[in-house]
């Protein structure tokens, strides 16, 4: 899919989820799934969009499910945050079999698989048109992949965060339950708090709302989404002060 014009966005922060690499269950890793996301990726690093990515671990192991079945919870999160990095190396084979040169970098020291988090490092892949992916979260215990995701955007100057889901943006209830559902184009921070919407958990939302980084919800499993995203389409939904 071709697109006329420039990109709306220089450097992006694509945060997906453990689950869009695990097929139609969510759960392992599908080797379909893995292709159509780094084709997705692919098109977008072809408009000459710098790329970091953050990936979670649901498709492997979550931390704090699994610290409810007696599992003690740092140990869990640790666990979690591997499972990040073999989803940050199952994509990076993916996009480096479509051409697309790709480093992972680790919150966790495992320098024979990844490299540390530098961002300094970080920065100069990008740019010389590498895509990153950040794995091990934060590399503590007791925060989201969602809290990393904001944390690196920040950290590397993103002009957004575009958050990968399964429904087309932000609802006022939930879409599944509620054919009545109402989905907002644009909504604040501070109206989406007072609302309860989980966009994100509370520690990187409010991590996005202090330094002014917009949020966009969009659906990931709709083919060129991304790209439209990127374009300036008004896809999912746009948070901002």
């Amino acid at each position: 899919m071709k697109k006329n014009g420039n990109p709306k966005y220089r450097r992006i922060l694509l945060k997906l989820s453990g689950e869009a690499l695990g097929g139609d269950e969510g759960v392992g890793i599908s080797p379909e799934s893995v292709q159509r996301v780094a084709a997705e990726i692919q098109e977008v690093k072809r408009l000459g969009v710098e790329t970091v990515i953050v990936v979670g671990g649901g498709n492997i192991f979550r931390g704090l499910p699994g610290s409810k079945r007696g599992i003690e919870r740092a140990t869990g999160d640790y666990m979690g945050m591997l499972a990040t990095v073999i989803n940050a190396l199952a994509l990076q084979d993916a996009l480096e079999k479509r051409g697309v040169a790709t480093r992972v970098q680790s919150a966790i020291a495992m320098s024979q698989v990844a490299e540390p988090f530098i961002r300094r490092r970080a920065v100069r892949h990008l740019e010389k048109g590498r895509v990153v992916i950040f794995g091990g979260g934060t590399g503590n215990p007791y925060f989201s992949t969602d809290t990393a995701a904001a944390l690196r955007a920040n950290e590397i100057g993103a002009d957004v965060i575009l958050k990968a889901t399964k429904v087309d943006g932000i609802y006022d209830s939930d879409p599944m339950k509620n054919p009545k559902a109402k989905r907002y184009q644009h909504i604040r921070y501070l109206e989406a708090l007072q609302r309860q919407l989980k966009i994100m958990d509370s520690t990187a939302f409010s991590l996005c709302m202090d330094n002014h980084m917009p949020i966009i919800v969009f659906d990931a499993f709709r083919p060129h989404n991304l790209q439209r995203v990127v374009m300036g389409e008004k896809v999912g939904t746009l948070v901002t002060a």
